[in-house]
């Protein structure tokens, strides 16, 4: 972008004085630049500064330039329209990038850029960034497909064809590729090595070479092959690990049990669905005479094979955790490992860790054991067996007569435990859960609801119970731990999501930084059983933040947990095989100064680079699911379905079918009127007719298009129930009641110490034990150090 010599000369005085902002009357007296013709000229001038982000406009009316102040750091995320967003400050809202300043920037990219707008609170849109430079590229290689140019356009441009790439990029991007590398056939999906990255001035141009092939692209399960590539997940395991795993023995050695509790004749089960191959946690229960309950959930010791350090234990760390894709599993572990020793099949002894816990009517562990030891699980459980028993099924309850006792006692621990997670106001988001039937070639079949019955919520419970009891071990103690955290709702969410809900009668009272599990809890309550019911669900859940791994025990917001870890699935996630391997340390001895210098060094980044790759799992899942059903919906268009809008934006209606597709209802495709978009309440409202559509609104659809490329499928409103009784006015009036009750119950709260700080102050305590020898190993050191992070 050039600019003239007057606009740079207006640009360079507002740098010059970047500290403070001026009128136009003040640019013009400053630039001696009067006259009511040049006054005019002035402004056109400010007014594109302005509009291409070279100054910027302050609520008052006055221009300035971007201060250091402006500039900051973060991951530039690309939405594939050609926009974007940078994450650069957990404590802050994402800022939104235009088209026009992305610039440079790549999905992914780590990006410098400045700040053109600050939030405007009144209108609740969000920020404005422009980027400046790229600091670092995510992606060295970009997966696509091929288009081959014929022999007079490769002699015109040089270039075998083109590659447009899989992912979140401007449709217009497209991937030159050069003669260096393979020669590939049309329509193949391959990976590029990326030569040239696109530049301001060629926003849209790259070159590279492609380095491998991966498949044609109507070849049987490659649609979910690039998708791992895409992702950048490995699918196969480096020869030397695979020579590791042929190494470990399927036998236990009868070395390996000393010093493990023996629990081979105690009555120990598997519960997990039909078609599972790596049962990692089995459980025992038995009721004492005073009513209390033994617990025990036994987890596959896989920290007993993968030993720190070795081949498997770098691989499975770099994954981070297991992908489910449809119909395929890309495991964490060799399946040597995952379906073979460290399964708990049943007959076969087996390694494990135990947690054993001794739990009261009230759901209270009042005494608990973590040790080492061996079992042998009597029955391999499906959960559709158990729901059966539990059901009444006589021939079942006949076949598993010498369990049907054990298991009604595992359902009675259950609700006991459920009551209790309720009571302390634990928040239940149970979101339809589709799975998807596919044929041998990975075609779509059918959409099912996945329905959770006790069976599969016992399961849950006492694995949850087994998560905190563990957690609760190593906070008291102070050691070095990894923990599961899910931090407070960041206050704009929260602020958002209560305005939202007054529309449905719900207030929610007090300050948004500080509502509780519980108040939210009764939201969801008020709405039992209405239509309405899962929409609040969903938006409240879509306030929450990410869960993620820690070394700081902040609790869990979502299960209304003090403490909480990941303990029962070592074979499928590395934060709970790093949680066995320290369980094994801390069971031999208490750590040392030396050992707690390098677990608080390594820990942290576990920690982040867990939460990263479980991340990209879940964007590799839902980037599946969303193919999938695209595929599932193409013969679908011209067909009618009933559904419920599931969310509204200024661009159209989002609706949901009972089998959990979606589709998108175009703004532009409303023709019977013009629609405003209210954004405080999440409504579309004609401006003749006054018809409104609204979130959780029963509504009849036609399929009018699928794309399966772009994941995108289209739907037409045939019919829409009435929204009666819908006063704007009054909701807003109720909007702000609601808003200064919270604000007026947040100027009676006490202040409270932050969670945070008060755990950190309970870690601490923790380590004051260590302090005399930590003392004397650095009375020759400075107070503070520097510790250098290993990744």
């Amino acid at each position: 972008m050039s600019l003239s010599s007057f606009e740079q000369k207006i640009l360079a005085f507002l740098k010059e004085n970047e500290d403070r902002s001026f009128s136009v009357n003040d640019i013009s007296t400053r630039l001696n630049y009067g006259g009511n013709k040049n006054y005019k000229k002035l402004v056109k001038a400010l007014a594109f500064l302005e509009r291409v982000g070279e100054i910027q406009l302050t609520p008052n009316g006055k221009f300035r330039a971007f201060s250091r102040d402006d500039s900051i750091t973060g991951t530039f995320r690309s939405n594939g329209k050609g926009y974007g967003f940078i994450n650069y400050d957990e404590e802050q809202p994402d800022l939104f990038v235009p088209g026009p300043y992305v610039g440079e920037a790549m999905d992914g990219d780590t990006v410098e850029a400045v700040v053109i707008k600050r939030i405007d609170p009144s209108t609740g849109k969000g920020s404005e960034a422009r980027v400046e430079k790229v600091t670092e590229r995510a992606s060295s290689q970009l997966v696509g497909e091929f288009f081959a140019y014929d022999q007079k356009l490769r002699a015109e441009t040089g270039f075998l064809g083109y590659i447009i790439p899989k992912g979140d990029f401007a449709d217009e991007l497209k991937i030159n590729i050069l003669p260096e590398g393979i020669h590939p056939a049309d329509h193949t999906i391959c990976i590029v090595k990326i030569k040239d990255y696109p530049t301001s001035q060629r926003p849209n141009f790259m070159t590279g070479l492609v380095a491998k092939e991966i498949g044609h692209k109507d070849e049987p399960g490659i649609d979910i092959l690039s998708i791992l590539f895409q992702f950048g997940i490995p699918h196969e395991f480096p020869e030397n690990v695979k020579e590791a795993a042929e190494k470990v023995p399927q036998v236990i050695d009868e070395k390996a049990l000393e010093g493990r509790r023996d629990l081979r004749n105690e009555v120990i089960m598997t519960i997990d669905g039909a078609d599972a191959k790596d049962l990692d946690d089995a459980i025992s229960l038995k009721k004492n005479p005073d009513g209390t309950y033994q617990l025990g959930v036994h987890i596959a010791d896989v920290s007993h094979y993968v030993t720190e350090g070795s081949p498997i234990d770098a691989e499975a760390y770099e994954r981070g955790t297991s992908v489910y894709l449809t119909d395929r599993v890309v495991p964490m572990l060799p399946q040597r490992l995952s379906n073979g020793i460290c399964s708990l099949h049943p007959n076969e002894d087996r390694l494990t860790l135990t947690c054993e816990m001794t739990i009261n009517q009230k759901g209270d562990v009042i005494k608990h054991s973590i040790y080492t030891s061996v079992i042998n699980s009597s029955y391999r459980m499906t959960y559709s067996d158990v729901n059966e028993i539990l059901d009444g099924d006589l021939d079942l309850r006949t076949k598993y007569q010498a369990i049907v006792p054990v298991l009604e006692e595992m359902a009675e621990l259950h609700h006991i435990l459920e009551e209790m997670r309720q009571q302390r106001g634990a928040l239940n988001f149970d979101a339809p859960e589709a799975k998807i039937i596919v044929d041998e070639d990975g075609l779509p079949l059918d959409i099912e609801l996945r329905e959770r019955f006790v069976g599969e919520r016992l399961i849950e419970s006492f694995m949850l119970i087994a998560n905190e009891t563990v957690a609760r071990e190593f906070t008291a103690k102070g050691y070095p731990f990894i923990y599961r955290i899910h931090e407070q709702p960041k206050v704009e969410k929260m602020e958002r999501f209560a305005e939202f809900v007054t529309s449905f009668g719900i207030v929610l009272r007090g300050e948004a930084s500080a509502i509780s599990p519980k108040q939210l809890q009764e939201a969801l309550a008020s709405v039992a059983d209405q239509p309405i019911e899962q929409v609040v669900s969903t938006m409240m859940l879509r306030s929450m933040q990410q869960a993620k791994y820690s070394e700081e025990p902040l609790g869990h917001y979502g299960l209304a947990a003090e403490d909480y870890t990941h303990f029962t699935s070592p074979i499928r996630r590395y934060p709970d095989l790093l949680v066995h391997r320290l369980i094994h340390q801390y069971i031999k001895e208490r750590p040392t100064a030396k050992d707690f210098d390098r677990l608080e060094a390594f820990i942290p980044d576990a920690a982040i680079h867990s939460s990263k790759m479980e991340r990209r799992a879940v964007d590799a899942e839902r980037e599946t699911d969303a193919l999938k059903k695209a595929e599932y919906m193409v013969d679908k268009v011209g067909e009618e379905f009933d559904g419920m809008i599931s969310s509204i934006t200024s661009f159209g209606i989002f609706i949901q079918l009972p089998n959990t597709v979606e589709g998108l209802v175009r703004l532009a495709s409303l023709t019977d009127d013009y629609y405003n978009f209210n954004q405080q309440h999440l409504l579309l409202i004609g401006e003749r007719t006054g018809k409104v559509y609204r979130i959780g609104q029963k509504v009849k659809i036609q399929v009018t298009n699928v794309d399966v490329a772009e994941r995108q499928i289209d739907f037409q409103i045939l019919e829409a129930d009435s929204v009666e009784g819908l006063d704007i006015d009054a909701l807003d009036r109720q909007r702000k009641q609601a808003k200064n009750a919270r604000n007026k119950d947040s100027r009676k709260r006490k202040p409270q110490q932050n969670r945070k700080d008060l755990k950190k102050v309970a870690n601490d305590k923790g380590k004051q034990s260590h302090g005399n020898k930590r003392k004397k190993s650095n009375q020759s050191k400075k107070k503070f150090t520097i510790r250098k992070r290993s990744n």
